[in-house]
């Protein structure tokens, strides 16, 4: 039993690693699917993305959770705002790197956990510790380094984590999977994506119908993209603690960041090494604090008899 039990941690870490390695090493796939712009390949990733995991969830046989979505109007509306909000997400973030803004992009995510614990205090009035506190604190003094830094404002940074920040809120109350959320997103965005799509064709714009077989394969594989870090982080999600999977998450921005730096060769002068390192030390206060918690948590309920308590809690990078 112990045996199985390690097979099945060792199992959950490799999906966790190549979900965030995936989301981490997409700004290699968005560049080549030029000359498409932004808003072309973003409809046809959500065109797509929709294919593909309705033929994951057909394989699976997966639907029950469809007809009670169907049959609960509210929702059915939250479904709809989290597809408004992942739209602007992954419209800006491929934007950003095909206009090489990596790193600008990966600051989006690293700060993603501290506006989300801003948002909590805000909108769910939740309360924070001195040490949550002080990581906001941090976080904010690097948006101001920063700001200075790039001459303004990070709006990219800024826009990419409200809206993953706002889009994980929205999640959080739908209470779908990441594989069924996605279908239901999907399907309110697969209308007036394959209609903008039709659109470009009609008017001579679509480069999926006279960029060549290749380019064509590259522009539908972005459903694949789309779908695959999902799944393979669905399968982490039940076998690893989210205490884990939330150290994990980091992957993917570093692997942006070290992409912007090495790869795309952005420049960071020093202003902005101070407002990257800023935002470093406000998620290191938050991640000891994650980790101390969790570990008095699994004491008292050790102490108790009581199940395993693991926290902190981890939504998926969707670059």
């Amino acid at each position: 039993m112990a045996g199985t039990s390690k097979a099945e941690h060792r199992t959950g870490l490799l999906n966790g690693f190549a979900a965030y390695g995936m989301w981490g090493l997409v700004p290699l796939f968005w560049p080549l699917l030029k000359p498409a712009g932004a808003m072309e390949i973003l409809a046809h990733r959500m065109v797509w993305s929709l294919a593909f995991v309705v033929a994951a969830l057909l394989t699976v046989r997966r639907w029950a959770w469809a007809g009670e979505l169907l049959r609960q109007p509210r929702r059915l509306a939250l479904v709809a705002v989290a597809a408004a909000v992942i739209t602007v997400n992954w419209g800006v973030y491929i934007w950003a790197v095909n206009s090489g803004h990596v790193v600008e992009a990966s600051l989006g995510y690293f700060i993603n956990p501290l506006v989300t614990i801003a948002m909590g205090v805000l909108l769910l009035k939740e309360r924070l510790r001195p040490v949550q506190w002080a990581a906001v604190g941090t976080g904010f003094a690097a948006v101001v380094v920063l700001t200075v830094g790039y001459g303004r404002p990070p709006w990219i940074s800024l826009c990419l984590a409200f809206s993953f920040a706002t889009y994980g809120l929205v999640k959080k109350k739908v209470g779908l999977g990441g594989v069924e959320s996605l279908a239901a997103e999907t399907a309110v965005q697969f209308l007036p994506a394959l209609g903008y799509l039709l659109w470009l064709t009609a008017h001579g714009e679509s480069t999926f119908t006279t960029g060549g077989a290749g380019h064509s394969v590259l522009l539908a594989s972005t459903g694949l993209v789309t779908a695959l870090p999902l799944v393979c982080f669905g399968a982490a999600a039940i076998r690893v603690p989210l205490s884990t999977l939330g150290l994990l998450q980091y992957l993917a921005p570093v692997f942006q960041f070290l992409l912007g730096i090495l790869y795309f060769h952005e420049a960071m002068p020093p202003e902005r090494w101070a407002g990257f390192a800023l935002v470093w030390v406000a998620l290191g206060l938050l991640t000891w604090n994650a980790l101390h918690s969790a570990h008095r948590a699994r004491t008292a309920a050790a102490m108790l008899g009581a199940p395993r308590v693991d926290a902190p809690d981890s939504t998926p990078v969707e670059a």
